[in-house]
């Protein structure tokens, strides 16, 4: 297993922040998009957010994997080669001197006069922005424990692409800040807990069996999950995709959230279901260390 103290995040530098938008580096404040960018008129994009850990991305493959999978799903063009999106996303990194931090990387279909018809041969928009994180923010939350609220999935049906139309994960995000919590996890029709707005959902069964909502367009595939999964493999954890509901929560022994941002995170409670005794149970230090070994660095 890896040394403990996972991610230990620097205090923000107050430096200029440095951008790239479709080609060229600027001054974060001087950094425009067009206002007829279909990504701001029509939510017509894509995104993808790197985790950035002593100066090195983190699963850097998969994202960029599950990037040209979203934008093919969407049939946007890549604004730019395959193999050139390292060299920028690095660049981000040396000039904005993050050593832990986000990579936030955004295309979309490019600025056209606006009609819903896709523009022909458009060039696509690109930009990449970089940020620290707050020191020991993760490690905080991870120790403590986060509290969960439910609300409905009125998301679209395709889930799995990652595309910048956010507006349903912001106002159950927005939800669960009033009430109170770090995260929503959403419900749709059937009553399925599906997975948070920015995070995928994940309880433990009394038998010490790890379960999380099937990978299939109801959800996005999160590229912490999939490297935890490899982790779960290794150590030959039980796991198993199906499908929940809140009455099994409130059976649950342990709960989790995974993403870029809160890695693997202990769930306390939600809505007013307590989770165990309402502290991180002891798997969770397993579990982390499991999804710890199991992401890659480049």
């Amino acid at each position: 297993m890896m040394q403990k103290n996972y991610f230990k995040l620097e205090e923000p530098f107050k430096l200029s922040r440095i951008a790239y938008v479709n080609g060229n580096y600027l001054d974060f404040k001087k950094s425009l998009i067009h206002i007829e960018d279909r990504g701001y008129q029509f939510a017509d994009g894509v995104y993808e957010v790197f985790n950035v850990s002593d100066s090195k991305l983190v699963d850097y493959d998969l994202h960029l994997k599950r990037l040209f999978r979203s934008m093919g799903e969407l049939k946007i063009k890549s604004p730019i080669a395959k193999n050139t999106y390292i060299y920028h996303v690095k660049n981000i990194i040396k000039k904005n001197i993050i050593i832990n931090g986000l990579i936030y990387l955004q295309i979309t279909r490019g600025v056209a006069p606006r009609d819903h018809k896709f523009p022909v041969n458009q060039k696509s928009s690109i930009v990449i922005t970089g940020r620290h994180l707050p020191a020991d923010e993760y490690e905080i939350k991870f120790k403590e424990g986060i509290k969960v609220t439910t609300h409905d999935d009125l998301r679209w049906g395709r889930c799995d692409i990652k595309t910048v139309s956010l507006l349903p994960n912001v106002l159950a995000k927005q939800d669960a800040y009033i009430k109170g919590a770090s995260e929503a996890w959403l419900i749709n029709k059937e009553g399925h807990i599906t997975e948070g707005c920015a995070s995928n959902a994940w309880i433990l069964r009394k038998d010490n069996t790890l379960i999380s909502h099937p990978s299939n367009n109801s959800i996005l595939t999160g590229i912490t999950r999939t490297s935890f999964l490899k982790g779960l493999r290794k150590h030959s954890i039980k796991f198993k995709e199906l499908k929940f509901k809140i009455k099994d929560v409130r059976n649950a022994k342990e709960a989790f959230v995974t993403s870029a941002t809160q890695h693997v995170t202990p769930v306390i409670k939600v809505d007013k279901i307590k989770i165990g005794n309402g502290k991180p149970g002891k798997f969770a230090s397993i579990f982390r260390d499991v999804y710890m070994e199991a992401l890659q660095l480049k």
